[in-house]
């Protein structure tokens, strides 16, 4: 059985998506019938402790609602996993969704990719499902802060790990001193060294500029959890051997050839996102970045970073049963496929361009070429993605306090940036009226040196 969800705009190249907003307000709007709904609890937790909290209710047990609350479920827990991370899911209410989850994260299960990459790679251990009796056994909820940011006393390095530059910028009480970019290949180089050195080097030609360094901080593609590295593309080249010698601890190694001052390194996610907020003087701002693929970061109402994974690429926003799936997990209707350089080589086709095999960077070139050209093919490219964009945004507001949305990335530039936004902005007003998030992106001077000056301030003085 599936649910009936009319959405008051189509992207006009994607007539088919089905918005997770839409799809779990139908749903929300049958349990309301069921006079047998039940209460779902569950805890996403890590082993040091750290615990998230959910709970909503769910349709009764039995016929066709249990295929119905098993892909809302499914859809909920692969979204909490991308947005918070973690590797153990307690369930309270309902044992046979326990039963679900644990077929649907088995070892050759549907989220067996989500298993070992959230789970075995990023927190050490694969993903486990376990039933507890109630809610009141479950663990309450400890998400904590990062207490980074906003501190631009003395004199500081501030850097950017990205897959074809590094830019690193050096900073005396919140002023940019110096600021370059240098040109490197990271992804299929097999020697650490590579990695290291480079890295090393931009510091040190930052440093040359500042008569003396109190604290580096840095962001770069990937998971990093208490400054090591978990998962990276960056480094995709160097052996899992080499990885753990070399890799895992690298801003480790870096941070004792400096002195042992304040290092700190966050995934560049939640640097834009903080280098937003600070440039808008707003907090409750979540960043997206539609580029390569899509990266998020995030900033609360109290200015601070979480330790939250927002890795919204793999975060599911399209519901419909044939959604693109994401070559690298398998996984249907994710962000990645809507919002991102991938997005506009999926679209394009459908558009009328033949781009044969050329690499997606080109197609994306030669769609903005298109644009400037008034081509109305890559008008409608903008416009299926800005629609998407929006209902995705609704989407989002249930699981983050948003005031403000950064939108950012090479696929927003030009003309077609402002088509995405425009008709992100149409859909919110007329689909989701009660939200008050205004999108917003960021002005010359942050894009010139927010960043820097963002990963600079993460280090306490």
């Amino acid at each position: 059985m599936s649910l009936t969800v009319s959405p008051q705009f189509k992207p006009v190249l994607d007539p088919g998506f089905v918005p997770a907003i839409l799809w779990n307000r139908a749903y929300a709007a049958k349990v309301a019938k069921d006079s047998g709904a039940r209460t779902l609890d569950l805890a996403l937790t890590r082993q040091d402790g750290t615990a998230f909290r959910w709970s909503g209710k769910i349709l009764s047990a039995g016929g066709e609602n249990d295929a119905l609350t098993r892909k809302f479920v499914e859809r909920l827990t692969k979204f909490l996993l991308w947005q918070k991370g973690g590797s153990r899911f307690l369930i309270a209410g309902a044992p046979d969704v326990a039963a679900a989850l644990t077929e649907i994260y088995s070892a050759d299960g549907l989220r067996k990719f989500d298993r070992e990459f959230i789970g075995t790679k990023i927190f050490g251990e694969p993903i486990t499902i376990e039933t507890v009796a109630s809610a009141a056994d479950l663990p309450a909820e400890n998400g904590g802060v990062m207490t980074l940011g906003r501190n631009l006393g003395g004199c500081r390095i501030g850097f950017d790990l990205g897959g074809s530059d590094r830019k690193c910028a050096a900073l005396i009480d919140g002023e940019v001193v110096f600021s370059e970019e240098v040109v490197w290949d990271p992804y299929f180089q097999s020697d650490p060294q590579y990695h290291i050195e480079g890295i090393n080097d931009s510091l040190k030609r930052a440093a040359a500029h500042l008569p003396r360094v109190d604290a580096i901080g840095g962001s770069s593609a990937g998971v990093y959890v208490n400054n090591e590295v978990r998962a990276a593309s960056l480094f995709r080249g160097v052996s899992e051997e080499d990885f753990e010698k070399h890799i895992r601890g690298v801003f480790f190694t870096l941070k004792e050839r400096w002195g042992n001052i304040p290092f700190e390194v966050v995934n560049d996610g939640e640097v834009t996102a903080l280098a937003g907020s600070m440039g808008l003087n707003a907090n409750r701002v979540l960043g997206v970045a539609l580029g390569t693929s899509q990266a998020a970061g995030y900033v609360n109402e109290n200015g601070h970073i979480l330790p939250w994974l927002n890795e919204l690429a793999f975060a599911p926003v399209d519901y419909r049963d044939d959604a693109p799936a994401d070559e690298w997990s398998g996984d249907i209707g994710c962000g990645a496929q809507y919002f991102s350089q991938q997005a506009v080589a999926r679209l394009a086709p459908a558009a009328g361009f033949d781009f044969g095999k050329m690499p997606f960077p080109e197609q994306l070139v030669k769609v903005q070429e298109a644009m400037k050209e008034g081509d109305p093919r890559a008008a409608q490219i903008y416009e299926t993605i800005g629609v998407c964009f929006g209902y995705a945004i609704a989407h989002y507001a249930e699981f983050y306090d948003i005031a403000n949305l950064l939108i950012l990335g090479r696929v927003t530039s030009g003309e077609g940036g402002q088509i995405i936004i425009d008709e992100a902005e149409t859909v919110l007003a007329n689909e989701f009226p009660d939200l008050r998030i205004k999108l917003v992106v960021p002005d010359e001077k942050t894009k010139r040196h927010g960043q820097a000056v963002a990963a600079a301030s993460l280090p306490p003085a």
